[in-house]
C-alpha cells in the first residue's frame, strides 16, 4: 500500500505501508475473510464439504446443521431450532452480524414454506424472468424440452467422440 498524501516525509518518500490486516475492499479481503470464518466456523464443530467449500456441516447425533457462506452472507441451515440459535449466538460473538431472519430469497433462487402441509420449495422463476428481461425476451413462447421426464443420465452416455 502506498502511503497517503499527507502522512509522507520527504525523506521516506520511496517506503510503502505494510498492512497488518487486509481491509474491505481490497482483492485479497474475502481470502482473509474466508480463512478467518474457516478457522472459527471449525473451532464451532463444523466440517468443511470437500466438493463445495463454502458448505460446511455439523452432525451431532440427529442434529444436522448446514452452513451456506457466500462472500460475506451466511444462510443457516438445520432440523433443530435449539441448534440454530445457539449457532446465531455464536457467531454473533466472533463477528459482527445481523440476523435477517428467515430465508425468503438468496442468489436468485426464491425458498418458500408451507408448514402447515410440511414443505419447503425453491424456485428460480423469479431470476429467469430477470435474464428474459435483460435480453429482451419476456414475450416469447415456453416450451418443454425435448427430454423424456424422469430420465436418468450417466457418463457412458457422453459421446465419445468430438
Amino acid at each position: 500500500m502506498t502511503i497517503p498524501k499527507g502522512f509522507v516525509a520527504p525523506e521516506n518518500a520511496k517506503e510503502v505501508c505494510k498492512l497488518q490486516r487486509s481491509i474491505y475492499g481490497l482483492k485479497q479481503a474475502s481470502r482473509s475473510w474466508s480463512f478467518r470464518f474457516n478457522d472459527a466456523i471449525k473451532e464451532f464443530g463444523f466440517i468443511r464439504n470437500e466438493d463445495e467449500p463454502c458448505v460446511y456441516k455439523k452432525i451431532s447425533g440427529s442434529i444436522v446443521s448446514l452452513l451456506i457462506l457466500y462472500v460475506d452472507d451466511i444462510l443457516i441451515i438445520g432440523n433443530d431450532i435449539h441448534a440454530l440459535k445457539s449457532i446465531k449466538i455464536w457467531s454473533s460473538s466472533c463477528f459482527s452480524m445481523k440476523d435477517l431472519g428467515e430465508t425468503t430469497y438468496i442468489l436468485g433462487v426464491k425458498i418458500y414454506r408451507d408448514r402447515s402441509r410440511r414443505l419447503l420449495g425453491m424456485s428460480q422463476s423469479s431470476y429467469i424472468d430477470k435474464v428474459l428481461k435483460r435480453f429482451s425476451m419476456e414475450e416469447s413462447k415456453k416450451g418443454f424440452l425435448s427430454m423424456r421426464h424422469g430420465i436418468s443420465l450417466s457418463k457412458e452416455m457422453c459421446p465419445s467422440t468430438p
